[in-house]
């Protein structure tokens, strides 16, 4: 592995676990506060993808098509919480689990009935449909690395609104202590909502900003799911820290693993998790 190609793999772990974590967030967020086993929250990831790919055919604008998606997303982000999930937050966590599974089936069978089973495809927006020369043979696209800055300038918004606004502060007390934030008068169910509203809404656009990079397929957001939850328990549950370095790190693994042993990279972040886990139980940054 040369210097060039090596950074080009970096780039790529770095892009990687940037969406990552635009989707763990949100899945950190609606378990660390609301408690609650969010299993369809890879569809809403798939639902953005489709979401933008269709308004995209329909408008000619990618850009028009994700300022319209997001909020169709957040509508439905209050919907499933207003309607499903209200009733569920004093109950075991099993009721919640078979929920949301029959929600995967439902958004599923939905897609097909609304999109069809095809493949799609979006095309790189403008002006990033170009790409950048780092050597005779290799180019590196400028689509991924304005995934990467829009991720970053994302995660920055998160991390400031945690940490040093009054709903920041409301967010973090209520991961800690729900009945205690109740007891002070605040409306938890409001909360609750926004978060999942919230949370449903930084996935979606996960997915959107990265259907020109991928293949937009039925079931695309089950894959993910599974290593989103292996980002939230390496991070630690609750953590918007934890999840933004537990994505950064399965990232990076699963792009060198891919290169350097791809016989075992679909084995990499169990891995990294079992030896996390081994060393913090409850995760980094817990």
């Amino acid at each position: 592995m040369d210097l060039a190609f090596f950074g080009v793999q970096l780039l790529n772990g770095l892009q990687y676990g940037l969406l990552l974590f635009l989707i763990a967030s949100g899945l950190t967020l609606i378990f660390g506060i609301m408690g609650i086993i969010n299993l369809a929250h890879g569809a809403m990831y798939m639902i953005g993808a489709y979401l933008v790919w269709d308004l995209t055919l329909r408008l000619g604008n990618f850009w028009l098509a994700i300022l319209i998606a997001i909020p169709v997303a957040v509508a439905l982000g209050l919907i499933i919480e207003r309607l499903f999930l209200d009733t569920l937050y004093k109950r075991d966590h099993l009721y919640q689990v078979l929920l949301t599974f029959g929600l995967i089936l439902v958004l599923n069978e939905a897609q097909r009935i609304i999109w069809g089973g095809d493949v799609h495809s979006v095309p790189v927006p403008a002006p990033f449909d170009a790409s950048l020369q780092l050597t005779d043979n290799l180019q590196y696209s400028v689509y991924r690395l304005f995934v990467m800055g829009v991720c970053l300038a994302l995660a920055g918004v998160i991390y400031w609104v945690i940490r040093h606004t009054r709903l920041g502060i409301i967010i973090r007390a209520g991961a800690v202590n729900r009945d205690m934030v109740e007891g002070l008068g605040i409306n938890v169910r409001t909360l609750f909502t926004l978060i999942f509203s919230v949370g449903v809404a930084l996935t979606a656009f996960a997915g959107m900003i990265a259907a020109p990079l991928t293949s937009i397929a039925p079931g695309m957001g089950d894959s993910i799911l599974i290593t989103c939850f292996v980002v939230v328990v390496i991070g630690g549950i609750g953590s918007i820290k934890g999840a933004f370095w537990g994505a950064i790190l399965i990232g990076m693994a699963t792009t060198f693993g891919s290169v350097l042993i791809p016989s075992l990279a679909s084995m990499v972040i169990y891995l990294i998790m079992a030896a996390v886990l081994l060393v913090k139980p409850r995760g980094l940054f817990a």
